[in-house]
């Protein structure tokens, strides 16, 4: 193991912290001018995972992302990489996510072992009735992009279950895991339309040849290392969510070939992988609400680890026993997660709702709260609301509710750390 002979580094955790933050697209200002295909391309591939959704309290998640690192942008804009110009595809990586194209190849290991893959709705149907498959891919190939509501039977009796789709459904799902079919759009209603992969993603990516697993992992960990600058192995793994053998493995050949520098990061209790290309900002200014699914935060370990911030998705928490919302999303200022908002777009009053809002122990809460409101005045422009409203639950709440009525125009940069 290279480690053993390569002397570690130390790294002081605030510059762990700088540098995942730099290399997740936060190290400098927001763009200034309009925000179009070519930054948002850029952001896709910083991130090489976007992860989709379904929720639409707020927003879809997978426009987010964007949002908290570029400021307000076109979501048509976002929609054409997939929709038009297929830079990114859909399919299962951290979860469903987009991913830029060029990353198809290095998951079909994933989509030949589909059996050890997919759902067991999926397998089961593989298994009884592959003959209706087959039927299924025919008719895309024959007939042109499918929706599942086009393949509409009865749905199986599980009352309750997210997870009730019907037996056409289940038959696109299965040739979207193993590859056979791809997203070519989503309709207004967020419905994938589903294609022949060789005739929706770029011939160069349909023809690019097959890498061996072995090496399509290690590409996967290279690519998860450049998003996340500083990350233990547990991290790297589960950015694409990696069988943890094949991850250990390429951690070690990447480490031994030197794309991976290992370190001691203060405070981290375990050995750490430092991306040797990463930035060390000296300072990070950043202003940002950030979806739950942000793969910033979406690994709560190292959000406790790197921000000493607990956070936990309540969705599906009876409502009774939340402690601090249905969709809440951390409020990122400087190089700290400052507080947390439950947000709701009320799209038919015109109205961004803040159902609660919390700070973190020990900030500066006037700050917090006037930057916060700065920063909900911006996304409630971007989101075509026309007012923030405040509701009074939460020790952020009243300074919010006041900061918010004297809200200016959003600033797409916050003064600096907030004090912690």
């Amino acid at each position: 193991m290279p480690g053993m002979h390569t002397p570690v580094e130390r790294l002081p955790a605030a510059l762990a912290r700088r540098i995942a933050l730099a290399a997740q697209g936060f190290g400098g200002p927001r763009v200034t001018g309009p925000v179009g295909v070519r930054q948002l391309s850029r952001t896709v591939g910083r991130l090489a995972v976007v992860q989709i959704d379904s929720v639409n309290v707020l927003s879809r998640s997978h426009y987010l992302p964007a949002f908290s690192r570029l400021g307000p942008y076109p979501r048509a804009a976002l929609d054409s990489l997939s929709n038009r110009r297929h830079d990114v595809f859909e399919y299962w990586a951290h979860e469903a996510s987009f991913l830029p194209v060029r990353l198809q190849p290095n998951l079909r290991w994933r989509m030949a072992a589909a059996e050890q893959h997919a759902w067991g709705t999926m397998v089961r149907l593989q298994r009884e009735r592959p003959e209706y498959i087959a039927e299924v891919l025919d008719r895309v190939r024959e007939g042109g992009p499918v929706k599942a509501s086009q393949l509409i039977e009865p749905r199986p009796d599980r009352p309750g279950s997210m997870w009730n789709w019907h037996a056409g459904k289940v038959a696109l799902e299965w040739l979207f895991f193993t590859g056979a079919v791809t997203a070519r759009a989503r309709t207004a209603g967020f419905e994938r339309v589903y294609d022949l992969t060789e005739r929706v993603l770029p011939p160069d990516i349909v023809q690019a040849p097959t890498p061996q697993r072995a090496d399509a992992v290690r590409e996967l960990v290279r690519t998860a290392a450049r998003a996340l600058g500083v990350a233990t192995e547990t991290d790297l793994r589960d950015y694409f969510r990696l069988p943890p053998r094949d991850a250990r493995a390429a951690v070690a050949e990447l480490a031994e070939g030197g794309e991976l520098v290992p370190v001691d990061v203060a405070g981290w209790g375990r050995p750490a992988w430092l991306d040797p290309q990463a930035r060390r900002p000296r300072w990070i200014r950043a202003r940002a609400l950030l979806t739950p699914f942000d793969s910033l935060v979406w690994e709560r370990p190292r959000v406790e680890r790197i921000f000493g911030f607990r956070y936990r998705l309540e969705i599906y928490t009876p409502a009774a026993k939340r402690v601090h919302g249905y969709y809440v999303l951390p409020f990122l200022l400087g190089d700290q997660l400052v507080g947390r908002v439950d947000l709701k777009a009320d799209r038919q009053a015109g109205v961004l709702r803040v159902q609660a809002a919390f700070a973190e122990p020990g900030v500066d809460v006037a700050l917090v709260a006037a930057e916060l409101a700065d920063e909900l005045r911006l996304m409630a422009d971007w989101m075509e609301l026309e007012e923030v409203a405040v509701v009074d639950r939460g020790d952020l709440a009243a300074a919010l509710a006041a900061a918010a009525r004297g809200a200016p125009a959003g600033r797409a940069d916050a003064p600096g750390p907030a004090g912690r």
